[in-house]
């Protein structure tokens, strides 16, 4: 089936009304996004953070009339509004999708193949993962550094908390490199739903625990701690992480811009030895050491 798409830029102060106009004028879909390489931080509860500067594409059938649309929307947002109309070409887009995704290499031994490639290296420790609603697939900085401090060391016999699971990337990696057991910890019940289906996908689902926040017993102590979650709340569950982290066990922290990496490594001086930071784009892991 055809499309027809529309792309305007807008502040973010106008996304309600922007969103509301084009579903009224029949778009099926409205996306939003960045404009102007903005990140957006940790928000304070019940806040919806929103870019300054947004990207809208209203998505329509290519039957609609789009003079109409296009005059609607500078009637009601501005004559000088910057607006674009284009056809979408004809495509099988489930196709299209699929092709964005190809194997991944992590370090020296691990992969992360999406399910309907074939792994490149059948050698390889190849984790079978597929994106999804939950955050994880290993494109991102922070998760690919996480991964590759796991391919870097012995996890073997070793068990481990995957604080903020996610997809459950990290928590099947080091099932796959010989972990033992993984707590994996996730208040998203889309995350813990999508950490036991990858798991069941990498036959590694009787290796992992999958538990909200409240159900990780106090009294559990693990060799390996993974946090890849934000620096504001890695701060604060400093306490409790290294709680959980055994004496000579290991913490390796992500999700931290570059100028976070200070206060989140201060933040757990008290417990560990704290390693050199390690740096991708503009995104920091921490990792170290716990005192005896």
């Amino acid at each position: 089936m055809p499309w027809i798409q529309v792309k305007l830029q807008s502040t973010g102060k106008r996304s309600e009304q922007i969103e509301d106009l084009l579903l009224e004028l029949g778009a099926v879909s409205v996306t939003l996004e960045d404009s102007a390489d903005q990140p957006l931080f940790e928000p304070p509860p019940g806040a919806t953070p929103m870019w300054d500067e947004i990207t809208y594409t209203g998505l329509f059938d290519a039957a609609t009339d789009m003079d109409l649309v296009e005059m609607a929307l500078r009637n009601e947002l501005g004559a000088d509004l910057p607006l674009r109309v284009e056809a979408l070409e004809d495509k099988n887009w489930e196709r299209e999708w699929m092709k964005n995704y190809k194997p991944i290499p992590f370090g020296k031994r691990l992969w992360v193949c999406p399910s309907w490639l074939t792994p490149p290296d059948p050698n390889a420790i190849n984790m079978l993962l597929d994106p999804g609603l939950a955050f994880g697939t290993g494109t991102h900085p922070t998760t690919a550094m996480c991964l590759q401090w796991l391919d870097g060391h012995n996890v073997a016999g070793k068990t481990a908390i995957d604080f903020g699971c996610g997809s459950g990337i990290l928590a099947i990696a080091a099932a796959l490199l010989g972990a033992t057991k993984i707590y994996c910890v996730d208040n998203d019940p889309q995350a813990l739903i999508a950490t036991r289906e990858n798991a069941e996908r990498n036959h590694v689902r009787d290796r992992l625990e999958i538990l909200t926040p409240e159900q990780l017993k106090n009294n559990i102590q693990v060799d390996v701690m993974l946090a890849n979650i934000l620096a504001g709340p890695l701060i604060a569950l400093s306490a409790k992480l290294a709680g959980h982290t055994k004496p000579g066990g290991s913490i390796v922290l992500s999700g931290i811009l570059a100028e976070q990496a200070d206060s989140v490594r201060d933040a757990y001086l008290s417990w560990f030895d704290m390693d050199a930071p390690t740096q991708t784009e503009d995104w920091i892991r921490l990792s170290g050491h716990k005192r005896n």
